[in-house]
C-alpha cells in the first residue's frame, strides 16, 4: 500500500505542489527518503522516528520509501516532517488515509512530538484553497494561514498526538483566527524637522507619486530624518498589497506567530551589503532586501559607499518592479515594486560646496565620489535635491504647523485621483504616477502649448534622455494631483524640471 499525502515546496513565493508518497513494504529495515531532497529534508526521517515514538507509535522493521514527486523538482526546508509523519501513520494504518485527502500539510516536528512553526505557510494556504483543499499547519502559523479564505478548512495543532485525536473524534481543535500585529507606536513625525522646507515638498511629492528620490548634502544636514519620516506620510497598506507583502514576509520567515503587518515595509540595508543580500539569492534563492521592500521604501543612506556592482543591481527591479534570480536548475521571481530614497554626502569629507570650506583635493574629490553611481541608475531617480544644512537660527524656529497628518491627507487625495485614473483606463494594478508605462503616460499627460515649449526647450539644454522626458512628465502629472488640476501646466513642468537638475556641486557629474 502506498499513502499520498499533499504538501508543496516553493519556488519564490510561489507554491508548487508535491505528493509525498508514503511505502512500507516487506525486505530489510530502511528509512529511505528520495525525491532531491535537500538535507534538512533528509534529517526528517529522525524527527519523524522520534516523534512517532514520543507519541506512543513505533514504526515496524520493515522497509520504508518516501518519494517526494515530482522527483526532478528540489524540496528544501524542514515543512515536510508532519506530511511524511502523517503519510507513515496512514500507510500502517493508525489514521484513515482518507480524511487526509483534502489537505495541504506542512510543519516541522520537534522530537517530542510537538510542531513548531515555518516559513511560507501563507502562501501554502492560498494555494490549496485554489485546489479547493484544507490546510494542515502547525498552532503558531494557524492566524497566518487564515487569512487566505474565511471560509477555508483550517487545522493548526500544536502537536502530532493533537491532530491524532481531531482525527479520531476525541479532541476537536478549532479554527485558528486571523491576527495583524500590533506595530509599535510610531513618535516620528515630519513636524520634527525644523526648516528644510524644499526636501519637505520633494518628500510630499515622491510620497504622492512613488516616485525614486536622491537626497545630497553635508553630514547633519537632516536627511535620514527626512528618510525616516517618508512612511508616516505615506496611505496604510491595501488589502491586496498587504496580501503580497506579507506572502514575501512568509516566504523570509518575518511574520511572528503568524500576526501580518499593516505597516509599509521600510528597508534600510548597510551600505556593506552584498548583492545577494540586496537582490535576493544564494543556494536557496532567498528574497532580499528588493523583495521585503516591495509595496514600500527602501532607504539606501551614504549611497556611494554602497558596492558599484550591488546598486547596478537595482536597475532592472526600478524598471520591472520585480526581481528575478536565475540558478541552473531554476529560476526564482519575487515582486519588487519598491520606492528607492537615497542620501549621500556631496563628496567623501562631505562638505564640498559649503561657504568656507576648502577641499585640499579640489573638484576632483566630489567627482572621484559621485563617479561611484552609474549615470544609468541616476536616470531612474526622478527627483535629486539638495539638502543643506542647518543653521542654530532655524532650530530656534517654532516648529512647522504642518507636520504628517496634513501631509498625509494631500498625499492620500492625491493618490487617489491616481487610482481613479488608471482604474478609468482599465488599468487597475497601476496604483501610482511612477508605475505608469511610457506610452500610458503620455495618454495622461498633456501639457499644454506654453507648457510643451519649456518642456521642449530644456530637453534639449539638458540632452535628456526618453526615459528621464517621461520620468518628468510622470512627476508633472503628480504636481498637477497635489494641486487638483486635469492636466499639468508650465509651473508644473518647471518644478519638475527643477527636481531633475542639480548643481555643480553637487551632481553634475553624474
Amino acid at each position: 500500500m502506498v499513502a499520498h499525502i499533499h504538501t508543496v515546496s516553493f519556488q519564490g513565493v510561489s507554491a508548487v505542489e508535491v505528493d509525498v508518497q508514503v511505502q512500507v513494504a516487506s525486505g530489510l529495515p530502511a528509512f529511505t527518503i528520495v525525491g532531491l531532497p535537500d538535507k534538512a529534508v533528509a534529517e526528517s526521517r529522525e524527527r519523524v522516528r522520534a516523534a512517532l515514538a514520543a507519541s506512543g507509535l513505533s514504526l515496524p522493521p520493515k522497509r520504508i520509501t518516501i518519494n517526494l514527486a515530482p522527483a526532478d523538482l528540489p524540496k528544501e526546508g524542514s515543512h515536510f516532517d508532519l506530511p511524511i509523519a502523517l503519510g507513515l501513520m496512514a500507510a500502517i494504518g493508525a489514521i484513515p488515509s482518507d480524511v487526509l485527502d483534502a489537505y495541504v500539510v506542512l510543519g516541522e516536528l520537534a522530537l517530542d512530538g510537538e510542531l513548531a512553526g515555518v516559513v511560507g505557510v501563507l502562501p501554502a494556504a492560498i494555494a490549496a484553497n485554489a485546489q479547493d483543499k484544507g490546510l494542515i499547519c502547525p498552532c503558531d502559523c494557524g492566524p497566518e494561514a487564515a487569512w487566505a479564505d474565511a471560509d477555508m478548512s483550517i487545522l493548526a495543532p500544536s502537536s502530532l498526538i493533537s491532530l491524532v485525536n481531531h482525527f479520531k473524534g476525541s479532541q476537536v481543535l478549532s479554527r485558528p483566527m486571523p491576527a495583524i500585529r500590533q506595530d509599535q507606536e510610531n513618535h516620528l513625525d515630519l513636524a520634527d524637522i525644523k526648516g528644510q522646507e524644499m526636501a519637505k515638498r520633494a518628500l510630499e511629492v515622491a510620497a504622492s507619486g512613488g516616485h525614486n528620490m536622491v537626497m545630497v548634502g553635508p553630514p547633519g544636514s537632516g536627511k535620514s530624518m527626512l528618510a525616516s519620516r517618508l512612511p508616516t506620510i505615506l496611505p496604510p497598506l491595501s488589502p491586496k498589497e498587504l496580501l503580497d507583502v506579507s506572502m514575501i514576509q512568509s516566504i523570509a520567515g518575518l511574520l511572528p506567530q503568524g500576526r501580518l503587518s499593516s505597516a509599509r515595509p521600510f528597508r534600510s540595508p548597510h551600505h556593506s551589503a552584498s548583492m545577494a543580500a540586496m537582490v535576493g539569492g544564494g543556494a536557496k534563492a532567498k528574497p532580499g532586501e528588493v523583495a521585503l521592500a516591495h509595496n514600500g521604501v527602501l532607504f539606501l543612506d551614504e549611497l556611494p559607499e554602497f558596492s558599484p556592482q550591488v546598486l547596478d543591481s537595482l536597475r532592472q527591479p526600478l524598471e520591472s518592479g520585480e526581481t528575478i534570480i536565475s540558478r541552473a536548475n531554476h529560476r526564482v521571481c519575487y515582486p519588487s515594486q519598491i520606492q528607492l530614497i537615497a542620501a549621500m554626502n556631496p563628496c567623501r569629507c562631505g562638505h564640498a560646496g559649503e561657504p568656507g570650506h576648502v577641499c585640499k583635493r579640489g573638484p576632483r574629490c566630489a567627482a572621484d565620489y559621485q563617479a561611484r553611481i552609474s549615470g544609468p541608475l541616476m536616470d531612474r531617480i526622478d527627483l535629486r535635491i539638495e539638502v543643506p544644512a542647518v543653521s542654530a537660527t532655524d532650530l530656534m524656529l517654532p516648529p512647522p504647523k504642518e507636520g504628517s497628518k496634513e501631509v498625509g491627507a494631500r498625499v492620500a487625495r492625491a493618490r487617489q485621483r491616481q487610482k481613479e485614473r488608471f482604474q478609468k483606463l482599465n488599468r487597475p494594478d497601476i496604483l501610482t504616477n511612477a508605475q505608469c508605462p511610457a506610452s500610458l503616460i503620455e495618454q495622461v499627460t498633456r501639457p499644454d502649448d506654453n507648457a510643451m515649449d519649456l518642456l521642449r526647450l530644456a530637453a534639449q539644454t539638458m540632452n535628456l534622455s526618453a526615459r528621464g522626458y517621461h520620468r518628468i512628465l510622470k512627476v508633472a502629472r503628480t504636481l498637477a494631483d497635489l494641486e487638483g488640476r486635469d492636466q499639468p501646466g508650465r509651473e508644473e513642468i518647471a518644478e519638475a524640471l527643477g527636481y531633475r537638475t542639480t548643481s555643480a556641486t553637487s551632481l553634475a557629474m553624474v
